[in-house]
């Protein structure tokens, strides 16, 4: 959560609005009181794809999952 002035929102609007699409949580006050929140429609945020990431990890050792040393009194 955010929480900006009524001046703060009104000079860096578009940037809130952003942030809000991203799914951030705006809340906008006069001085220290809240006094409303800026939220995105449904219908404004971009729709989440399965599978975006795809080739984005270039290299991955064959031992990544292969327990640690440092952890081995937990393990049964």
């Amino acid at each position: 959560m955010k929480q900006v002035t009524i001046h703060e929102a009104k000079t860096h609007l578009s940037k809130l609005i952003r942030q809000a699409i991203a799914g951030e949580e705006i809340i906008i006050a006069r001085g220290k009181e809240p006094l409303v929140k800026l939220v995105a429609l449904p219908e404004a945020r971009p729709e989440r794809r399965l599978g975006g990431a795809e080739g984005l990890i270039v290299f991955m050792a064959d031992d990544f999952d292969a327990p640690l040393e440092q952890f081995e009194e937990y393990m049964p």
